[in-house]
């Protein structure tokens, strides 16, 4: 697969290049030439494999040819060696050998080693750049901005691999409790993953990951590569569980129709989810669902995109004013906003309405939902208000609840027990260090890790 600029289609690189690289030279965002298009008997082959099998036969057709079929297979059992996607009925469990004829359902995409979806796309990643540089012998310095599960999901993806150095961005005061222990925690003094607290927001912490890569100097200097989703080898993963979990989806209702809702910040899970739905995948629409910060739902609206800055949110992951990956989506679509529309829909709530809805769901079912998911599944509940559909309607999970224990105390009123990695991790001494959202004291810090 070769892949080409946003910016500029002349601009092209192997899988490969393209994801050590991260942007391309003009500053664009790498895209894949063209999406593979799978027939429905090809897509129900595809179903029918367990999911790192279907994850490795995809990754054949979005890399190059330093990743043969073997390679990719024994990579994707080593990235996907917990519970794949589980789908959960809101309040229960689901049996596979009984019957079920709710139509709606949370796809857990939590079940990875730090709890978050993140961990689908930054462990395929990780493994994919160290058989590069195991090849190359190159190094590389990450680096990522958070807002909330990247930074953890990158951290541990990289940890201890040769050759790479992690430094994880996050705003100060900007993620949760539980999210800033479990990634200030993931290195020990001496590893090659570093926690920085920036002083400011989000926005700030992801402009100074462009700010670095666009300094032709500083990105030399200290061979930089990004594992944000503006890399392409976050996004391209992303696709291969909505493939997946679609056909399995339309395998247990195939005459029902397939709605998806995605709690959206910088618009990689969805970006992943439209190139799985160019693929094949029989999902019909997708719902966008935005809490504050919602410049995409305004664009679907009225076909204008207005940036702005990002406001603190009860689901802080999605605190994205400037999403990354609109670009992309506009490139998947050739800049036609009815296009775009027949694919998605959009809605935003603010914290008072995640919130409550939060404590109904707990309170009716027992099912606790993260503020992100939560987000997600209301946006399902508006447009089921709004459209008479015959659907499966499917809401991506993308965080443990218990990720955001001290919010969701307040809301619940009842103590949320953390999973033993979790626990673990509030025990461990933090290990970060504090930056201005300057690209000189970014500079400054790095060379003194890297010595």
């Amino acid at each position: 697969m070769k892949y080409h600029s946003h910016l500029d289609t002349q601009v092209t690189a192997e899988f490969g290049d393209a994801l050590l690289a991260s942007l391309a030279p003009d500053g664009g965002l790498w895209m894949p030439d063209k999406i593979p298009h799978f027939t429905p008997d090809k897509m129900a082959v595809l179903g029918a494999m367990d999911f790192a099998d279907c994850a490795a036969k995809l990754a054949t057709y979005f890399t190059d040819n330093r990743f043969d079929e073997t390679t990719l297979k024994a990579l994707c059992a080593d990235a996907y060696n917990f519970d794949v996607p589980m789908v959960t009925f809101v309040g229960q469990r689901l049996d596979p050998a009984m019957p079920v004829q709710a139509d709606e359902f949370v796809l857990e995409l939590f079940h990875g080693p730090t709890l978050a979806f993140k961990d689908f796309a930054a462990r395929f990643m990780g493994r994919a750049a160290s058989h590069l540089m195991k090849k190359s012998g190159e190094r590389r310095t990450i680096l990522v901005a958070t807002s909330g599960d990247t930074g953890g999901a990158i951290g541990d993806a990289f940890l201890g691999q040769d050759g790479v150095e992690v430094f994880i961005l996050f705003p100060k005061g900007g993620v949760s409790t539980v999210q800033e222990r479990q990634l200030c925690t993931i290195g020990k003094v001496g590893s090659n993953v570093h926690a920085i607290s920036i002083d400011g927001t989000f926005d700030d912490c992801q402009a100074l990951v462009k700010a670095a890569f666009a300094d032709q100097a500083m990105t030399k200097r200290f061979d930089l590569m990004s594992a944000n989703s503006i890399n392409v080898g976050r996004v391209v993963p992303q696709s291969f569980y909505y493939v997946w979990a679609s056909l399995q989806a339309k395998a247990a209702y195939p005459k029902r129709k397939l709605v998806m809702s995605i709690p959206s910040g910088n618009l990689g899970n969805l970006t992943g989810g439209l190139m799985a739905r160019a693929m094949g995948a029989p999902i019909d629409r997708f719902i966008v669902a935005n809490n504050a910060n919602d410049p995409f739902v305004d664009y679907l609206v009225d076909g204008e995109y207005r940036p702005r800055p990002s406001v603190p949110t009860l689901s802080n992951a999605m605190d994205i004013g400037r999403p990354n990956n609109f670009p992309r989506i506009l490139s998947l679509f050739g800049d036609d906003i009815d296009a775009i529309r027949s694919a998605c829909w959009g809605v935003s709530f603010d914290d008072d309405a995640t919130a409550r809805h939060i404590r109904r769901v707990y309170q009716d079912t027992g099912y606790l939902l993260c503020p992100h998911t939560a987000v997600g599944h209301m946006g399902i509940l508006t447009f089921r208000e709004r459209h008479d559909i015959d659907a499966t309607f499917l809401t991506v999970g993308t965080a443990h609840p218990a990720k955001f224990a001290d919010s969701l105390e307040g809301i619940i009123h009842k103590d949320v027990p953390l999973p033993p990695s979790l626990a673990a991790a509030m025990t461990r001494k933090p290990r970060v260090t504090t930056l201005l959202p300057t690209l000189e004291a970014l500079s400054d810090y790095i060379a003194s890790e890297l010595g």
